[in-house]
C-alpha cells in the first residue's frame, strides 16, 4: 500500500496496543516509524530496473526478519523514553506494526515475499488497489481523534473503531473480488475463451470496478466488471502476448524474473529498433502499463541493465472513464475507448 496508509495503520496499531500505558503521541509516532521501515528498501538500487522491481517487498517484508527486528526496536524505544518496565508491551506493539505492514501489502496485486529467506514467492491477494481512500480514511480519522480529543478513552475508542472499519473493508474487498471472479469465469466460458490464468483486481481507488485479465498461451484478454452493472456481462478485448518471443527469450534472466514475479501475467514485444520489451500485465491497462521494461537488443537480451519504460493514460480522461464505468456505464476498456475516440 501507499506510504500514507502504512503510516496510518502503524500509528493506529501502536495506539491500540499501548492504550493508556504511555502517551498517545509516543505510540502514534513510533507506530508511524515502524510502519514506514519495511518500505525503505525502495531506496536500494540493484543496478537494474527489473531487479529493483522484484527485490522490492523482499527481505524487508519478511515476517521472519521483522519478527527478529521487533525486540531490538522495542528495546531502543523503551530505553529512549525511560519506559523499560513497558518493554514487553512496546515489543508487542511494534511487532504488530511491523507484522501488519507486509500483510496489508499482500492484499494488493504487486507481490510480497513474506517468507524470505525460505522462498522468494511473491504473495498477492489483489483485492485492494495500492491507494484506496475507503481503507485509509477510517485509520486517519481514528488516529487524529486519539491524538486530539481531550478525553483519552473516547479518543482510543475512535482509534479502535477506525481499525475495525478498515479491517472490515478488507473483508468486503475479498467478497467483492470473488463476485467479480465468478462473473469473469462464466463470461469466459460463454465466449469460449480457455484461459490458463485469470487475474481479478480492483481498478484504481475503489472496490466497485474490477479489472479482469485472462491469459492464454498466445493472447491476453482484458475486460472490466462493475458491481453496478445491470447485467453480468464482460466485454473482452484481445491482445497478443508474443508467443514466439516467449519461446525464444522466456529463459533469459530479466524475462524469467518478470514471468515468475507476475505469476505468468506478462507479454513480450519487439520494438521497431530491434529491442525486446517485457511488460507486467497486472498493473495498468492496455496500452499503458506501470511496469514495462526494455531488456536490451533481441540478439543480446540481458546483456545490459533493464530500463523501465512506463506509460500512463491521460489522467482527466482516465478518471472520467473510471467514474462512468464504475457506475455501470457500458464502455469499452479504457485503452480501446481512447483509441476509438476521434
Amino acid at each position: 500500500m501507499d506510504s500514507l496508509t502504512q503510516i496510518a495503520l502503524g500509528s493506529a496499531v501502536g495506539v491500540a496496543v499501548m492504550g493508556r500505558r504511555t502517551a498517545v503521541w509516543k505510540a502514534a509516532a513510533w507506530g508511524a516509524v515502524a510502519g514506514t521501515l519495511p518500505d525503505l528498501d525502495a531506496f536500494i538500487d540493484h543496478g537494474d530496473a527489473v531487479l529493483n522491481m522484484v527485490r522490492h517487498r523482499a527481505e524487508s517484508h519478511s515476517l521472519i526478519y521483522l519478527t527478529l527486528l521487533a525486540p531490538l526496536l522495542a528495546w531502543g524505544v523503551s530505553r529512549l523514553h525511560g519506559e523499560t518496565a513497558l518493554f514487553r508491551r512496546w515489543w508487542l506493539a511494534l511487532w504488530l506494526v511491523l507484522f501488519t505492514h507486509p500483510l496489508l501489502d499482500t492484499m494488493t496485486v504487486y507481490g510480497t515475499q513474506l517468507l524470505q529467506p525460505f522462498t522468494d514467492h511473491p504473495f498477492g491477494i489483489g483485492s485492494v488497489f495500492i491507494i484506496d481512500p475507503a481503507y485509509t480514511l477510517p485509520l486517519l480519522v481514528g488516529v487524529i481523534a486519539a491524538l486530539s480529543l481531550r478525553h483519552q478513552a473516547r479518543g482510543l475508542r475512535w482509534n479502535t473503531a477506525g481499525l475495525i472499519l478498515s479491517t472490515a473493508y478488507l473483508g468486503w474487498s475479498m467478497v467483492a473480488q470473488q463476485t467479480a471472479t465468478q462473473v469473469a469465469r462464466e463470461s469466459l466460458r460463454q465466449q469460449g475463451i480457455e484461459a490458463q490464468r485469470l487475474l481479478v483486481t480492483p481498478a484504481p481507488f475503489n472496490t466497485v470496478l474490477w479489472r479482469l485479465v485472462a491469459v492464454t498461451p498466445t493472447h491476453y484478454h482484458e475486460g472490466y466488471y462493475s458491481l453496478m452493472d445491470r447485467r453480468p456481462v464482460v466485454r473482452w478485448t484481445s491482445h497478443e502476448r508474443g508467443a514466439e518471443l516467449m519461446t525464444r527469450y522466456g529463459h533469459t534472466g530479466p524475462v524469467a524474473r518478470i514471468a515468475a514475479f507476475s505469476h505468468g501475467f506478462y507479454r513480450l514485444r519487439q520494438t521497431p529498433d530491434g529491442r525486446l520489451q517485457v511488460t507486467d500485465l497486472r498493473m495498468g491497462q492496455d496500452p499503458d502499463f506501470v511496469f514495462s521494461f526494455d531488456v536490451g537488443p533481441v540478439d543480446a537480451v540481458g546483456s545490459v541493465p533493464a530500463v523501465q519504460r512506463s506509460s500512463r493514460p491521460d489522467t482527466p480522461a482516465a478518471l472520467a472513464w473510471l467514474w462512468q464505468r464504475a457506475r455501470g456505464a457500458d464502455l469499452l476498456p479504457l485503452g480501446a475507448a481512447l483509441a476509438a475516440s476521434p
